[in-house]
C-alpha cells in the first residue's frame, strides 16, 4: 500500500491540527494506520496507531487526551486529530501501514508502508 500524509503546518500553541494519510493500491482496511513523528535531531517516535476494525488504539503518554486518531475506510484514509498542540510537538509526520492481523505495535520497524511525512510546526 501506498501513503501520503497531509495536514501540516505552523501554528501557535494551543491550536489545532487535523493530519490525513491517504492509502493507494490494496485497500487500507487490511492495514492497522500509526503515526511516528520525528524532531530535528531526534529519533523517529510513535505516536498513535489505530486498527482497521473496532476501536483499538494505541498512544504515547505524551499525547493521551490532546491527540485522537481515526480512520475512514471507505475513504481509505485515516486521520490524527492534535489538539492542544504544544512546542514539543514539533516534527515531521508520518504514517505508515502495517497488516492488521500483526496486531498494534509501537515500533516502527513493524510497518512496512510508509508515506512522506508532513511538517508540523508549534511556535510558543
Amino acid at each position: 500500500v501506498q501513503l501520503q500524509a497531509s495536514g501540516g503546518g505552523l501554528v501557535e500553541a494551543g491550536a489545532s491540527l487535523r493530519l490525513s494519510c491517504t492509502g493507494s493500491g490494496p485497500p487500507l482496511s487490511s492495514y492497522i494506520v500509526g503515526w511516528f513523528r520525528q524532531a530535528p535531531g531526534k529519533e523517529r517516535e510513535f505516536v498513535a496507531a489505530i486498527e482497521p476494525v473496532g476501536d483499538s488504539r494505541r498512544y504515547r503518554e505524551s499525547v493521551k487526551g490532546r491527540f485522537f486518531v481515526s480512520r475512514d475506510n471507505a475513504k481509505n484514509t485515516g486521520h490524527l486529530q492534535m489538539n492542544g498542540l504544544k512546542p514539543e510537538d514539533t516534527a515531521v509526520y508520518y504514517c505508515a501501514a502495517r497488516r492488521a492481523y500483526l496486531g498494534l505495535t509501537s515500533i516502527s520497524s513493524g510497518y512496512d508502508s510508509w508515506g512522506e511525512g508532513t511538517l508540523v510546526t508549534v511556535s510558543s
